[in-house]
């Protein structure tokens, strides 16, 4: 079932420790078939030394196992909750990659400092709130997913301009139209992420790139006056 979703799921979750946003196992990618409503995710724990595409594991979006050897991600949730939402996501990403993951620690947005910021994320990368004792206690994961939701809901974002977030006291989470373009995302958060830091270091007093700034670079490459690239 699902066996070309599964090859492509496994080889952005492959992407990964290529491109060091992981240690160990501290990651996970799924990828759905919105025609079916199933979505395939990395099993739990699973060392990626040893995995197979056909280990992923098929879930639907009421958090039913439908086929599988493992148990998926224990982040299944969150990512069940962030397709439930937006139709338009078809992958989404959660790493500990140091550098988000420490602005996500500090309980801080990462501001827009300049142009490689802008050409993928329009405006400030958002960091929600914890999770009150009760959520955590509660449905830890699914209500990861969806103080997320709440987080772009009230600053009326849209997910697919600002694909990627930060959750306080746990890491970054991205997405995109496909599994692969929701690990791109990562890797260009986690070196945005590196790149404020250091900025921040150099300049402690920086102010955020102009708006003019934002728009011209996020525009250029996104929507239908778009003009980058071939």
């Amino acid at each position: 079932m699902l066996e070309e979703l599964k090859k492509e799921v496994y080889e952005a979750n492959m992407e990964l420790p290529r491109r060091g946003l992981i240690t160990y196992t501290w990651g996970n990618v799924s990828g759905i078939d919105r025609e079916s409503g199933y979505f395939v995710i990395k099993p739990s724990g699973v060392d990626y030394d040893v995995l197979k595409p056909e280990d992923m594991v098929v879930m639907d979006l009421e958090g039913n196992k439908i086929e599988g050897k493992y148990r998926p991600s224990s982040d299944t949730p969150t990512h069940q909750e962030l397709y439930k939402k937006y139709p338009e996501i078809g992958g989404v990403v959660h790493t500990h990659s140091p550098y988000a993951t420490s602005w996500a620690q500090a309980g801080r947005s990462l501001p827009l400092y300049g142009t490689t910021h802008a050409d993928y994320f329009y405006g400030s990368i958002p960091c929600a709130r914890s999770l009150t004792e009760a959520e955590i206690e509660e449905a830890y994961e699914k209500n990861t997913g969806l103080v997320i939701i709440e987080t772009f809901e009230k600053m009326k974002m849209n997910p697919m301009y600002t694909p990627g977030v930060l959750c306080t006291n746990h890491g970054p989470f991205t997405w995109g139209k496909d599994a692969a373009e929701a690990v791109h995302n990562s890797v260009v958060l986690e070196e945005v992420a590196k790149m404020a830091m250091f900025t921040e270091t150099v300049n402690p007093k920086v102010d955020p790139a102009p708006n003019c700034i934002r728009d011209k670079h996020f525009f250029r490459k996104h929507g239908e006056n778009a003009y980058y690239g071939q």
